[in-house]
């Protein structure tokens, strides 16, 4: 029997759960603010504790993503309702692909959070009536996957969307189908599970009280709430760096500072030390310290970048012997 899906009365722990997400992201937003005004160091937002911060709100989100389309349409497409908001998301994703494109065209959005769910919601209703069971093997494998699909075959531009090129291109918010979708499917599976559970049935009835308004309130308008909440917070920042400018900080400074922190993911600190001072060392050679710390370095500069890491990679783990002499 097909679990029906809840249209009346809305639950309000789904809104809830979608409004601490939009927290969380505004939180996270309001860090890399910070970090693109001086206030925290280079590369704060993209790496350690912060970049799995965003990780988990991006999934948390497509996974809603994936709740809110069976309990909608679980039973039966509603069309209207259904091309309605996808023309909502897509032109609201078309409009900061056109932002980002002149504001930072090095790095615009061609393929952000949006964009995802927009296809995901199309996608998403070919796995309404497949069984929770087979929609969350195809998860494990579209999540998966880009450990050990990626080709070179996808690296022309037109497949980027895809995300399963050889590397990663350079963009600021950057949730290609691969991994992401899985992320939509486990929340279709989860979906179909409670139905079939009685689950929604119980909480349809829950009522969370006057602490979860501003929540479900957020949660009900999370498209208008994304849009404009990081417009909102970088003013702030702005207006904040006007009475309160942030420390200026060397260069120098702020390439080791970044390059160890993204070391210390995967190396000691007595690597890293050695790696970052080989860097700096090489960058400044080269005379790509100045290009680094732009919005939208070039590809010539990420090219060269890569190679310096190879190299100061390799004299730090394969140190030349000491030159020894005959009197």
């Amino acid at each position: 029997m097909q679990p029906a899906p809840f249209d009346k009365p809305r639950l309000e722990l789904i809104d809830i759960a979608r409004g601490l997400a939009l927290v969380a992201m505004a939180i996270y937003h309001f860090g890399w603010d910070l970090e693109f005004f001086g206030y925290m160091g280079a590369g704060t937002t993209a790496h350690g504790g912060w970049r799995l911060f965003a990780r988990c709100i991006a999934s948390s989100f497509l996974f809603l993503v994936g709740v809110g389309l069976f309990l909608g349409h679980g039973r039966g497409i509603r069309w209207p309702s259904f091309r309605r908001r996808l023309v909502m998301i897509a032109a609201a994703a078309a409009a900061i692909s056109v932002v980002t494109w002149f504001a930072v065209p090095g790095g615009f959005i061609f393929f952000g959070i949006l964009h995802q769910i927009a296809l995901a919601s199309v996608l998403g209703l070919l796995f309404l009536r497949v069984p929770a069971w087979l929609t969350i093997i195809i998860a494990v494998f579209v999540i998966t996957a880009p450990n050990y699909v990626r080709s070179p075959f996808f690296d022309h531009p037109v497949w980027w969307w895809v995300g399963l090129s050889s590397t990663n291109p350079h963009a600021n918010d950057y949730v290609p189908l691969f991994p992401w979708f899985g992320a939509v499917l486990l929340g279709i599976a989860a979906a179909r599970i409670a139905a079939g559970a009685g689950l929604f049935d119980r909480i349809a009835a829950l009522r969370t009280g006057k602490w979860g308004r501003p929540l479900i309130f957020f949660g009900r308008h999370s498209l208008a709430f994304y849009l404009i909440h990081q417009p909102v917070l970088i003013a702030c920042v702005w207006l904040i760096a006007q009475v309160w400018p942030a420390p200026a900080q060397s260069p120098q400074a702020n390439f080791m500072q970044a390059c160890n922190r993204q070391c210390s993911e995967a190396q000691d600190s007595a690597f890293c030390t050695r790696y970052c001072v080989c860097a700096l060392e090489t960058v400044e050679e080269q005379g790509l310290l100045g290009e680094i710390f732009v919005a939208n370095p070039s590809e010539e500069t990420r090219t060269r970048m890569n190679d310096i890491s190879l190299y100061c990679t390799n004299i730090v783990s394969f140190p030349p012997a000491p030159e020894t002499g005959n009197e």
